[in-house]
């Protein structure tokens, strides 16, 4: 009868003096600090279902139950990334390169707001019911602002930089 050969034992990965990447990563694990993750503001929700006791509110009833359902916001020190859709299979990220405005309108007297990212190539991303959103505005601007100077932070205020000169 034929033997089989035997197979070469691997060492095992706690055993190698490289650390191997998860199964699935692409290269190299790149840090990213979470500012915001979460849903959209529960006052939203409750402002319209109870605007949604009215026969005009019910479709507006009905829009803010599925943004408090699937609709999901994730900010972090490289990119933002919108979770949406019919049970949230809808995904859109943008890294701050790629971000040229940001434009924002307070709703529920100031609580929670609604954003809109422009983005360079004229696209626009839409956030609704976003809490903290003065925050959020402040922290995408600052990553906007450094991006835009190479990395060296935010530009100082009240300075005007020409760069004819």
């Amino acid at each position: 009868m034929p033997q089989a050969k035997p197979e070469p034992e691997s060492a095992p990965a706690a055993a190698s003096p490289v650390a191997q990447p998860a199964k699935g990563a692409a290269g190299p694990v790149i840090q990213e600090d979470v500012f915001l993750e979460g849903g959209p503001a529960w006052g939203d929700l409750v402002t319209n279902l109870l605007f949604g006791l009215t026969l005009i509110g019910i479709p507006f009833a009905v829009g803010a139950i599925v943004r408090a359902l699937w609709l999901r916001f994730r900010i972090t020190s490289r990119r933002v990334t919108v979770s949406g859709g019919w049970l949230g299979r809808d995904r859109s990220q943008v890294v701050y390169s790629q971000i040229k405005e940001v434009r924002s309108v307070a709703r529920g007297l100031g609580f929670w707001g609604d954003m809109v990212l422009v983005l360079t190539d004229g696209s626009k991303l839409e956030m609704r019911a976003m809490p903290r959103f003065r925050e959020v505005e402040a922290y995408i601007g600052e990553r906007i602002a450094a991006r835009s100077n190479g990395g060296k932070g935010p530009a100082p205020s009240g300075f005007r930089v020409d760069k004819a000169a």
